[in-house]
């Protein structure tokens, strides 16, 4: 990790490394898009990211980019063949039904009336108006597919839901005027994963933004006759790879990390089995009793390798960061002392004083004896 203070200017520079903040809602440990950052820089101050990407004129701005992520203001119109499609009900939303210009009609007006609106307070309003109503779920579905098609955006978000607006009052008119075309637009987004992944395969590519992998295979050959990109061979790897132009082999990496699932690093599993021989699945949506390690496992980044995977859990009723498994991967023998003194700063993050280990993995009694704190017997979960 960076030591040091981390302000907005090294958030800046991080993000423009990574180009997109995938956002997702399980908070058991910290809200996903917070994870990329502190693993690569270290403890910061969230309210500066908060600024980054939640306020009106922040200049990064909410869309469906890889999923929903945060994306530069300036990279709004590399996605105006996507919301084309969307229009023309061709997109992910083609199954809403777009023939009844009642309910978006409605719900422009509203917001042009009094926006930035939850979709929760609409449906309330909603609710006092005579003559047609919808309920929560059809307001929502809507304002979602307007949200994919370009007719509203993300405003912000308070308590995690999302705040719609007109696009004209979030986003600059040069960006909202900029034209480019699908072709263009797809090798920029291709070019950029490149530059964010160093090296990747048309299916590594494709994936950083879900792009289709014939669309992908023709921005790489344009990207590598323009020099962009550059064919290599890795040793193990069966399909064609290419290589940034400026990604660069450093003499030695020196690390200690917790990646969220849904970190650039990780988050196409079958590349970081083929970087790293770690096969990785989150078990969110497996019963407890059948967990193999754990709710919201992290990936253990210790220097060049994934050393291992530790569950978190942030309990703030007790102001504890409760260590609910952490295992060694085979093959690896993590750093115990190093691990622990990122569990302390990562407590220290999060704002909570203690630290509680949960016997449950391999890695556990180690790394309890090395924090100084006794192990608790395990709790299966039965959700």
């Amino acid at each position: 990790m960076t030591r040091g203070p981390v302000g907005t200017r090294q958030l800046n520079l991080a993000l423009d490394r990574l180009h997109v903040l995938q956002i997702d809602s399980v908070n058991v440990f910290e809200r996903s898009h917070y994870l990329p950052l502190f693993a690569r820089l270290g403890a910061y101050d969230k309210t500066l990211l908060d600024k980054l990407t939640l306020t009106r004129r922040a200049p990064y701005v909410e869309y469906w980019a890889h999923q929903a992520a945060f994306i530069p203001v300036d990279a709004w119109p590399l996605w105006q063949w996507f919301r084309d499609n969307e229009l023309a009900g061709t997109g992910k939303s083609k199954a809403w039904d777009r023939t009844d210009r009642r309910m978006t009609d409605f719900l422009l007006g509203e917001l042009a009336a009094k926006g930035p609106l939850p979709a929760s307070k609409i449906e309330h309003e909603a609710s006092k108006r005579s003559g047609p109503w919808w309920g929560w779920s059809e307001v929502k579905s809507a304002l979602e597919t307007m949200f994919f098609d370009g007719r509203v955006v993300v405003s912000g978000r308070k308590n995690f839901e999302r705040f719609y607006d007109l696009p004209e009052r979030r986003l600059p008119a040069s960006v909202l005027e900029t034209s480019i075309t699908k072709t263009d637009a797809i090798r920029e987004l291709v070019r950029q994963a490149g530059e964010a992944l160093g090296i990747g395969t048309v299916r590594d590519l494709a994936d950083y933004w879900r792009l289709f992998q014939a669309d992908t295979k023709a921005a790489v050959t344009d990207l590598v006759e323009s020099g962009d990109l550059r064919p290599v061979t890795v040793e193990g790897w069966a399909s064609p790879v290419y290589l940034h132009k400026d990604a660069r082999v450093p003499r030695r990496i020196e690390t200690m990390a917790l990646l969220s699932p849904f970190d650039p690093v990780v988050w196409e599993r079958a590349r970081t089995e083929r970087m790293f021989g770690f096969r990785y699945r989150i078990e969110i949506y497996t019963p407890g009793p059948k967990r193999v390690f754990g709710y919201y496992t992290l990936p253990l980044l210790q220097d060049e390798a994934l050393v291992g995977r530790i569950d978190l859990k942030s309990d703030r009723q007790n102001g504890a960061l409760r260590v609910q498994s952490a295992w060694v991967e085979p093959g690896h023998a993590p750093d115990v002392e190093r691990v622990a003194q990122l569990l302390r700063e990562t407590a220290a993050w999060q704002g909570l004083g203690g630290l509680v280990v949960q016997n449950w993995g391999d890695l556990a009694p180690t790394l309890a004896a090395e924090l100084g704190v006794p192990l608790v017997e395990r709790v299966v979960a039965a959700e």
